[in-house]
């Protein structure tokens, strides 16, 4: 299947095969008919799709990137359906919780907002209310409920997934929300991309033809040049260097995550439960030898008052010991090189963290879990709001800064490029993610107004 030719033709090359290049190839060629040609030197989804927890949610601040989740979620469900159920699409949701009275307002009116942009209804469930609360469906999505359950009633909380901190007095549940094997799915759109004329390059894109202002060729690393009428930048966390290749920059950086597969032999947490995520800061509960010994290893910020958000989720089937963990209590932003940067007590850390909201986890905190670490990069715009659209002369086209939503976002930017490059009509999201938005100054105000990595 991987062959390298001197000279060919193609109508687009797609360069990067990550999830988001590997589902612009899938629908250019399956549904928009086109010959494609798929560059990258390494094996499909390996560079960064394979490093994320593999979640989606349609739960967002803002109209356009609900519309964009939403288009992106739809797709995902064609692509599950397409293939017989096979890439593990569940709707287990995101649950949202915290032990702050007045947090749980703020994640309820949240929740309203998202609601507003069509993100669904907002189901509430008090202390005493009549309203039946409808618990996940450990597999599948098919006639799952949508929108959000705010669990205002400590007792519901626990009784949906057992194992909660007795400390938490609420939570939010997202619905149209889960995750999905990235594998499997690229998988999948490449098998279906293949079969309909796409072709794989193992070779890196080294540069790019322009005639007349529109691109013309793309040239690889083996010295053979593919003619083409349309080329897709889908680089990943490379998304800026290979922009340089066409004299665009990009208003991206890139921040190291890690995350944590954690053999969870004492069941701390359920096999039922969503991904759960902390909303509140926390402090860990080191002893004071410990303290010591991080101050004396320049890791006092360990001890401080760490950020909200540590999460987690079960991997695997109901028989699997593993749970997948995330934190990010140090945001490095850094030009991206392989390896990666390591931090060797980032596994501790987390699974000390990851008893705030199971305290099942605190059995390990003297005695580690087998744990294994790997991450990779968030590439980001300021705003925190995806590239996808045209980029410099004409036939030159962009998906990227999908930051910590590649998977989810990743089909809603291809059908967005897709309908650039053929011409088709755009929905009204659109503009919200063009790399042009940067031209109007009103929009420079609003995000110079942001703290950074905000969402617009």
């Amino acid at each position: 299947m991987l062959r390298s030719v001197t000279m060919r033709t193609t109508d687009v090359v797609v360069c990067g095969a990550g999830i988001a290049g590997v589902a612009t190839a899938y629908l250019l060629t399956t549904r928009a008919g086109l010959r494609v040609a798929l560059c990258d030197p390494r094996p499909p989804l390996t560079l960064t799709s394979d490093k994320s927890t593999e979640c989606y949610r349609n739960f967002w601040p803002n109209a356009a990137m609900v519309a964009l989740m939403n288009r992106s979620i739809d797709l995902m469900e064609e692509v599950s359906a397409e293939s017989g159920e096979s890439i593990g699409l569940n709707r287990r949701g995101y649950l949202y919780v915290t032990a702050d009275p007045m947090r749980l307002k703020d994640l309820g009116a949240a929740a309203a907002v998202a609601s507003g942009h069509g993100s669904g209804p907002v189901r509430r469930h008090g202390v005493g209310s009549a309203m039946p609360y409808e618990p996940s469906p450990d597999h599948g999505w098919v006639g799952a409920p949508g929108g959000f359950d705010l669990i205002e009633d400590p007792v519901v909380l626990r009784e949906s997934v057992p194992g909660l901190s007795d400390s938490l007095v609420g939570g939010l549940h997202v619905r149209r929300a889960g995750w999905v094997s990235a594998q499997q799915m690229g998988a999948h759109m490449v098998e279906r991309a293949v079969a309909a004329g796409a072709e794989l390059i193992p070779h890196e894109v080294t540069g790019v033809d322009v005639v007349g202002g529109r691109v013309s060729a793309v040239r690889l690393v083996d010295g053979s040049t593919i003619g083409c009428g349309a080329f897709v930048n889908a680089a990943g966390p490379l998304v800026g260097r290979v922009a340089d290749l066409l004299g665009v920059a990009l208003p991206v950086h890139s921040e190291v995550h890690l995350k944590v597969a954690i053999r969870d032999t004492a069941g701390a947490m359920s096999r039922q439960a969503p991904l759960t995520i902390l909303s509140d800061p926390q402090q860990l509960d080191w002893s004071d030898e410990e303290r010591r010994h991080l101050a004396e290893a320049g890791r006092g910020d360990l001890v401080e008052e760490m950020p909200a958000a540590c999460h987690g989720r079960p991997e695997g089937g109901s028989d699997s010991p593993f749970v997948l963990a995330l934190w990010e209590y140090a945001r490095q932003v850094r030009e991206p090189t392989w390896p990666i940067p390591h931090d060797p007590l980032y596994a501790e850390v987390v699974v000390r963290g990851m008893a705030a909201l199971f305290p099942a986890f605190a059995a390990y905190r003297d005695r580690m879990p087998h744990t294994v670490v790997d991450g990779g990069y968030y590439t980001k715009t300021l705003e925190n709001r995806p590239l996808a659209g045209p980029m410099g002369p004409d036939g030159a086209f962009l998906v990227g800064a999908l930051s910590g939503f590649g998977v989810m976002a990743a089909c809603g930017v291809a059908d967005l490029v897709t309908a650039h490059l053929t011409g088709a009509a755009l929905p009204p999201h659109a503009a919200a993610f063009q790399l042009d938005r940067y031209d109007d100054p009103a929009y420079r105000e609003e995000i110079a107004a942001l703290a950074d990595t905000g969402q617009i």
